[in-house]
């Protein structure tokens, strides 16, 4: 930019073509213009970079020092552009770009790192952002168009929304109960739920809001005696291990469950919770890929 003039990519494009060729005519063959516009054009670059930028030999033409200073700005702002058109063309193919995908802790176990890896092995150009938080923070990235794709779920107290973020069913997710190993009913395999009524429980929520928890102990006619609030996984772990309380578990984390532990079924009063995918009004290609992948890996 000279003077607050901007250089036109086709005139950046010409002078390094006549650059290449050192001449007027072969340069318009390649380019497939007239030798005469090639010459008003280089005259109107020229004019606009307030002197002349090739030398007129007796055979072609030459870069004089302007013209050198402007063709090698020239070569890296074509190559750039060039790298930019291949970039978006992997995006919108869903070969190449940023995928951010959030999901929540237990898909982060098995359901997400598999459909992950066929993902990756699909499209190896992708770079993949992993990015765990409760399902309320990942609907929000969506909406706020800092996330990509997320796994969510209405567990433990209902589905998220958010304006231009749509959801799909994944899978119906079944709870377990964590007992400890020494436990009098660790080893029954299916166990009813009021048998768990004198328990404490261990879960991740604040009192004040509405908990699958207290729902089924509801349906099941009775409220838990004592709930320890605990937010992580392990410790949840940690605590049942040591007699502390019982809590239940996703089956997407059974796998992950420390041999310490026993899990029980529920039978009839068995709670569900499910899963969704979760992805803004306008996915990218990449994101719909692993979406389906994601399908997949449920089988």
């Amino acid at each position: 930019m000279l003077g607050g003039n901007v250089f036109e990519i086709d005139a950046l494009r010409l002078l390094v073509t006549v650059a290449e060729t050192g001449s007027f005519t072969k340069a318009a063959v390649q380019l497939d213009y007239t030798q005469s516009a090639v010459s008003r054009r280089i005259a109107s670059l020229e004019k606009q970079a307030g002197g002349p930028l090739f030398e007129r030999l007796a055979r072609g033409v030459r870069l004089n020092p302007a013209g050198h200073a402007l063709h090698r700005h020239a070569v890296e702002v074509l190559d750039r552009l060039s790298r930019a058109e291949h970039e978006l063309t992997a995006i919108h193919a869903g070969h190449g770009g940023t995928l951010r995908v959030g999901a929540f802790a237990t898909a982060n176990i098995s359901l997400v790192p598999a459909a992950l890896r066929a993902f990756l092995q699909a499209r190896p150009n992708v770079e993949v952002i992993a990015a765990e938080g409760r399902s309320s923070t990942s609907i929000q990235r969506l909406a706020e168009g800092t996330l990509d794709l997320a796994v969510v779920s209405d567990y433990p107290s209902g589905l998220p929304s958010a304006d231009g973020v749509t959801t799909e069913f994944l899978l119906e997710d079944e709870l377990l109960v964590a007992l400890p190993r020494d436990h009098r009913l660790a080893g029954s395999g299916t166990i009813d739920l009021r048998e768990l009524r004198d328990e404490a429980w261990l879960q991740d929520a604040p009192a004040d809001r509405p908990m699958m928890l207290a729902e089924i102990c509801a349906r099941a006619g009775f409220r838990p005696k004592k709930t320890i609030r605990i937010a992580e996984w392990t410790g949840k772990f940690g605590y049942v291990a040591a007699g502390l309380g019982v809590a239940l578990v996703p089956s997407l984390a059974a796998w992950a469950v420390p041999a310490e532990l026993a899990l029980c079924r529920l039978g009839d009063l068995a709670p569900r919770r499910t899963v969704y995918v979760a992805l803004p009004a306008a996915p990218l290609p990449a994101a719909l890929k692993l979406r389906d992948l994601l399908h997949d890996a449920v089988g």
